[in-house]
């Protein structure tokens, strides 16, 4: 319905004219429900217009000059006497009006859905795209290069790594026994900071001297390092230290080939002191296995009573059948020695 309740079967006195050329005449004039009606004084029907495409030549002037489609071509004239039906013509007009789609509105619409759209595509997906985009092109000599710097972030709060030239010489056997997917671990022995062991970019992992001066057996040690190969195999080092350093970050690391040192330094603090759960056993065994290490000794190391750590013992891979030593004797003794007593 168009027009307004109040304002139905409403007439009034005009002049009205077909065309431009024809002689005015006077007719009545019927607001209707969603038109409006020139009738002659034997109420004949000589027009409908639509409500909806009622235009008004000369707002604010009298008579009232309306058309039903603005070109002029037929007019209805409504002088000051007919207020009431030039006032609910008008109020109709105006809810008319309203209720037309606006192109501009409708261009502002578009113009914020589509920035609001761009806004999360980069809040959601730019991140995680520069991030893979990163860890797809990193050369493994320059995931290296990220990690030794990494680590001389961590340095400033743990110190340098021991150094004892024949414990370093026995912690290089003992890299070359367990090998990773890419090659060899590079291991470090840290005096202080470091809880158990945590790994970098590049295949770095560190150890606490505690896990190597405190414990009986070269297994204990073989268990953090094989637990940090499986940790960085499930989730890429490189990947936890971008997400951590954000997007521009990213984007340095893809266009200049290097991170920012504020970057490092923030990554170096959260490696340190952030709390981590350990893998589970399903993850462990199959590692320890592969690896030719008994998972009973790192289990006792991470619980003495052995009650959290249950599945670690009982199914050990080498519970009845010893592997091969994961060092000798003698390279034992000198790797316990790294950190010079």
């Amino acid at each position: 319905m168009t027009a307004l309740s109040e304002y139905q079967r409403l007439e009034a006195t005009g002049l009205w004219s077909a065309s431009p050329d024809a002689q005015r005449r006077e007719v009545v004039v019927s607001l209707g429900d969603a038109s409006l009606t020139m009738s002659d004084m034997q109420s004949r029907a000589l027009a409908h217009w639509s409500l909806a495409a009622v235009q008004r030549m000369n707002p604010g002037e009298l008579p009232a000059i309306y058309t039903p489609d603005g070109m002029m071509d037929e007019v209805l004239e409504l002088d000051a006497s007919e207020a009431e039906m030039i006032a609910a013509i008008e109020r109709i007009r105006g809810a008319v009006e309203r209720q037309r789609p606006r192109r501009g509105r409708l261009r502002w619409t578009l113009l914020l859905a589509s920035a609001l759209g761009v806004a999360a595509l980069g809040f959601f997906w730019l991140p995680g795209a520069l991030q893979r985009q990163a860890l797809a092109v990193v050369p493994d000599v320059q995931r290296v290069t990220i990690g030794e710097a990494l680590l001389n972030e961590i340095e400033r709060v743990t110190g340098p790594p021991c150094g004892d030239p024949q414990g370093l010489a026995a912690l290089d056997r003992l890299a070359q026994r367990l090998p990773g997917v890419d090659g060899p671990p590079r291991l470090h022995v840290m005096r202080e900071g470091v809880r158990g062991a945590v790994h970098l970019p590049g295949g770095i992992i560190l150890l606490s001297r505690t896990v190597v001066e405190d414990v009986e057996e070269p297994d204990v040690v073989a268990g953090y390092v094989i637990s940090e190969q499986l940790r960085a195999r499930a989730q890429d080092p490189l990947a936890l230290l971008l997400r951590a350093a954000g997007p521009a970050a990213t984007f340095r690391l893809l266009t200049t080939g290097s991170l920012p040192d504020g970057a490092l330094d923030d990554y170096a603090e959260t490696l340190l002191t952030r709390p981590r759960g350990r893998l589970d056993d399903a993850t462990l065994l199959p590692g320890f296995r592969a690896s030719g290490v008994r998972s009973t000794p790192y289990a006792y190391a991470l619980d003495v009573t052995g009650e959290s750590v249950l599945g670690l013992i009982e199914a050990d891979p080498f519970r009845t059948d010893a592997p091969s030593p994961v060092l000798r004797d003698a390279d034992w003794l000198r790797l316990q020695a790294i950190c010079g007593g």
